[in-house]
């Protein structure tokens, strides 16, 4: 069976260490298990790198050394990333502040992943970024990506 390619935001990656938000921290530690036994095909790009590069010692030490721990592909800007990701933001998907967010976007969907995983329910997770991505693709004849919180990709564990 194919695995699912799965574009990782930064936001899932830091929450590894979110100690604020303990329920977080917990599904995003349990998803990670799924990665290091290779479940997924987890991709991140450029963006990703840059902006934990942003991140204060010691949390960004402490992603980079998870980031390790799993199998993952990092994707490189292109002129088709940089295309796509400007045409969200004239479609009004986000505004140009939230560039980085459409790179995001436009870097999974450039990639063929499956979907995007992400805890940004502000910029990313929610119906009417989604709707409006999903206009866009359609205009530019690429394929719809999902995009979703990381509990939403944990599988279902049976308590008895």
């Amino acid at each position: 069976m194919k695995k699912i390619k799965v574009y990782l935001d930064t936001s899932t990656i830091s929450h590894l260490y979110a100690e604020d938000v303990p329920e977080k921290e917990n599904e995003t530690n349990l998803l990670w298990e799924d990665f290091i036994k290779g479940k997924y095909d987890i991709y991140v790009s450029q963006v990703v790198m840059t902006e934990i590069q942003k991140c204060s010692e010691p949390k960004r030490e402490k992603m980079l050394r998870r980031m390790q721990e799993i199998e993952l592909t990092v994707l490189h800007e292109s002129d088709e990333v940089e295309y796509l990701a400007n045409e969200y933001i004239k479609a009004g998907v986000l505004k140009a502040k939230s560039s980085d967010d459409c790179f995001h976007i436009a870097y999974a969907v450039i990639n063929n992943c499956d979907v995007i995983v992400s805890w940004n329910f502000k910029h990313l997770v929610n119906f009417r970024t989604i709707d409006r991505v999903r206009v866009v693709n359609a205009i530019n004849r690429y394929k719809e990506i999902g995009i979703i919180s990381p509990n939403m990709l944990l599988e279902e564990v049976d308590e008895e």
